[in-house]
């Protein structure tokens, strides 16, 4: 796929699936942006790719708000937003505080939508793609995540909603829904240590018997982003080695 002359802003792209889809987009000819909260690791990734680098909590709207418009002032359009930054909390429901629960919403879904929000504006008039980051477990749920299984439920529906308001301008907004995949979101926060016994266990629990590399997930951003996905609009894509189809 040729992303060459493309302007494309990926928020948690420092890490973990975002970096794997920030390298895949440089290669593909894209001038990106590479969007996160840690400074020095956004730093690092965007002088890998000659990319631009902005650091900052996508929690608050004047930050969205102010990346989309950096973007424009730099580049002068945008053509598309991959929205991969999330945090997780591994707690039950009940174990969960007021504090856990507003961050994870701010982030995963605040963030989600504000970034929406600003693209879609700078989108109007010319159209674009987004492409949110759902998970299996928006819609499976699963136990001991329960803040996060309900984000991400959240960023399923309003992908679909977004999609709908915008299919007549020209805008594109899909999610992709990843399985387990190898990142250092799989292994933060657990209370059991991440031993090799702990992973074999998460790829077992996996039909295809392993675990996702980051690129394998990227290249799903990269279709749902192209010209080849023309016609698809609102979609959630499991990418998950048949984890949902059991």
């Amino acid at each position: 796929m040729d992303f060459s002359g493309k302007v494309v802003v990926i928020t948690g792209g420092a890490s973990g699936m975002g970096a794997a889809t920030a390298r895949e987009f440089a290669r593909a000819g894209a001038r990106v942006v590479v969007v996160d909260r840690n400074t020095e690791l956004a730093g690092q990734v965007a002088a890998e790719l000659r990319a631009d680098a902005i650091s900052g909590d996508i929690s608050h709207s004047s930050f969205c708000d102010s990346t989309i418009q950096q973007t424009l002032n730099r580049h002068g359009k945008l053509d598309v937003l991959v929205n991969a930054a999330g945090i997780i909390v591994r707690a039950r429901g009940e174990a969960t505080s007021d504090e856990d629960w507003n961050r994870i919403m701010s982030v995963n879904v605040g963030g989600t939508f504000f970034m929406c929000r600003a693209a879609i504006r700078a989108m109007k008039g010319r159209g674009g793609a987004i492409v949110n980051f759902g998970s299996i477990w928006g819609d499976l749920g699963a136990s001991g995540v329960a803040a996060y299984c309900a984000s991400k439920g959240a960023v399923h529906n309003l992908t679909r909603a977004l999609a709908l308001e915008h299919a007549t301008d020209g805008i594109r907004i899909n999610a992709v829904c990843p399985g387990e995949v190898n990142t250092p979101m799989i292994k933060s926060e657990r209370k059991e240590p991440v031993t090799p016994e702990l992973m074999q266990r998460l790829a077992d629990s996996v039909p295809m018997g392993r675990l996702a590399e980051p690129a394998e997930i990227a290249n799903m951003v990269l279709f749902l982003a192209s010209d080849k996905a023309s016609y698809m609009t609102g979609s959630l894509v499991l990418v998950d080695a048949g984890f949902a189809a059991r």
